[in-house]
């Protein structure tokens, strides 16, 4: 049974930083992809970030490049997701996402990912 668990959402000012944990269990994760998606208030769920464990390749919605970066650490099993120059547009409800695959391709479809945690909320104030 794949558990996923966030933490580190909370209230920053535009500018900011913060760094989203994501803890993964339940099995070996070497074959997966790991995802974070974001809902704003009002508005659909959205890709923002995917790393293939393995090899740790990324890749990322437009809007965040260059501010958010996607890493894993195999041996503590957490995917992180670092935010640097956030913006109030930021704010919404994190969540990781994973799914099993040996692809070469980047997921960034809701519906790709088989496995979701609860969500962490970050909010940017301005």
């Amino acid at each position: 049974q794949v558990q996923l668990v966030e933490s580190g959402g909370g209230l920053v000012q535009a500018g900011g930083s913060l760094r989203l944990s994501c803890a993964a269990s339940g099995r070996s994760f070497s074959n997966y992809h790991m995802g974070w998606f974001r809902q704003a208030p009002g508005k659909e769920r959205e890709f923002v970030a995917t790393i293939r464990w393995g090899i740790g390749s990324t890749y990322y919605v437009d809007s965040v490049k260059g501010r958010f970066t996607i890493s894993r650490d195999s041996a503590k099993n957490t995917v992180y997701l670092q935010m640097n120059s956030l913006i109030p547009e930021d704010t919404a409800i994190y969540y990781c996402a994973a799914k099993p695959s040996p692809s070469s391709l980047y997921y960034t479809r809701l519906r790709d990912y088989d496995y979701w945690g609860q969500g962490t909320q970050v909010t940017v104030s301005s």
